[in-house]
């Protein structure tokens, strides 16, 4: 593959290409969309400009930017492409969340210190997706709040100040409900203290992404009793960071490596992380990989080989989808439990799993909490992502070693990857560099 495929308009079928042999690849991956979003928030309400390196630009971390702007903080890009950010005095507006969780979960604490009413609304995919939790726990901070059925759209009727205080809510649904509150909260008088009473919160390691955000803007946060975080009132101190790369988005590359065979590295892999891709390593080497962490980053090797998993992806939720494509091609049966809450995401996944494997001869079943998957020979066909990026990666993953695999809106991984098809052919391109050097070596007298 010497050229880059086109990319497909949003209605039209994105041809997903196969590997015709072992991979010998590099990929750099632009920054964390959790981080980058959580900088940018605490970044318009800190004490003064702050200063954010390597984010990812994406739809989503866009329409935190721009929900930010809309609110009074400027946002600016600077000459290398960092994102410089002035707090303002925050003020009513209207926000377009689009399909972003974060963008939904997160604005609205913040929306209640502006001085007037915010108004948030997003795709009609938004609508459907759970908010209730954080806007009840608002209203009982003191904070008008004005919703439909308890989701989008929402009135955030700001008063330029919150009384703060505690709250108890149910965030068994998403994690975002518990982040959301906790940035905004040293700008509430009393600060606040959430606590989470339900079922376990899944994708736990994001709520510590976000108190570890927190305390590198010197922001006092006490999370020492389990399910409940305390943040006190006080400054929130600018930052300057170079935000890590998107472990999560690195999913479909790594799995690459054992789906062609070869080897796939991703720089800048960190040795020490909050965010819940990290995990990519434990998964992958379950599943036949070799994962060897050292300075030059991550690299995943595999010879084509791929057995099957019994794994909990509760505090991973997001790997799911790559999991899934790599359970559907493994050897032995697969079963990925502890992720229900993902039928609230930008679509229900596990049904959307579930529909689209099955469209291409995949043994599996839906259960109560996840997937049960056999082996089965799978054929070509059209897999519809439901405006949902991972379910487009999902389906790239599936079209490595399926032929005639069609991928639906690929263009709907901008939501956190712009270019990906330009970085999936890319990859794909390195292996046939490699196997152009071996011809020529070959033919050598």
């Amino acid at each position: 593959m010497s050229a880059h495929s086109p990319v497909a308009a949003p209605d039209q079928l994105w041809s997903a290409p196969t590997a015709h042999g072992a991979l010998d690849a590099v990929v750099t991956l632009p920054g964390s969309k959790s981080l980058t979003n959580r900088y940018l928030v605490l970044a318009a309400l800190a004490d003064g400009p702050s200063r954010i390196a390597g984010a990812l630009r994406s739809r989503d971390t866009e329409l935190m930017a721009s929900a930010l702007t809309a609110l009074g903080a400027d946002v600016e890009t600077e000459a290398d492409g960092a994102w410089r950010v002035t707090p303002g005095t925050l003020h009513g507006g209207r926000v377009d969340a689009g399909l972003a969780g974060t963008v939904m979960r997160f604005i609205p604490p913040v929306a209640a210190l502006a001085d007037g009413p915010v108004t948030l609304d997003g795709d009609e995919g938004a609508r459907r997706r759970p908010m209730r939790p954080v806007l009840d726990a608002l209203r009982d901070l003191g904070v008008r709040v004005d919703s439909t059925d308890g989701g989008l759209p929402v009135v955030v009727h700001g008063s330029g100040r919150v009384r703060g205080g505690a709250v108890t809510l149910d965030a068994s649904a998403s994690s975002q409900f518990v982040s959301g509150l906790l940035l905004a909260a040293a700008r509430y008088d009393e600060g606040v203290t959430v606590h989470h009473v339900g079922k376990p919160v899944p994708s736990l390691p994001h709520i510590e992404m976000t108190v570890g955000a927190l305390r590198e803007a010197a922001v006092v946060v006490d999370d020492s009793d389990a399910n409940t975080w305390r943040v006190h009132p006080g400054l929130i101190a600018p930052v300057d960071r170079v935000v890590e790369p998107d472990l999560s988005n690195a999913g479909p590359f790594l799995a690459a490596a054992l789906v062609a065979g070869g080897r796939v590295r991703i720089p800048g892999w960190p040795a020490a992380t909050t965010q819940a891709g990290d995990l990519l390593r434990d998964l992958l080497a379950l599943m036949g990989a070799d994962c060897r962490l050292d300075a030059n980053g991550l690299t995943v090797s595999g010879d084509g080989t791929l057995w099957g998993v019994d794994v909990d992806l509760h505090d991973a939720s997001e790997l799911t989808p790559t999991v899934a494509a790599l359970a559907a091609l493994a050897a032995s049966p697969s079963w990925i439990r502890g992720v229900a809450h993902i039928r609230g995401h930008e679509t229900d996944r596990l049904a959307a799993l579930a529909t689209e494997l099955r469209r291409l001869g995949s043994d599996v079943e839906e259960t109560e909490d996840g997937l049960h998957l056999r082996p089965a020979t799978l054929h070509g066909g059209v897999v519809r992502t439901y405006h949902d990026h991972r379910m487009a990666t999902f389906g790239a993953v599936l079209g490595l070693r399926v032929p005639g695999v069609e991928v639906e809106n690929v263009a709907t991984t901008a939501k956190t990857l712009p270019g990906f098809v330009r970085m999936w052919d890319d990859m794909l391109a390195q292996v046939e560099q490699v196997e152009q050097v071996e011809q020529v070596e070959q033919v050598a007298p």
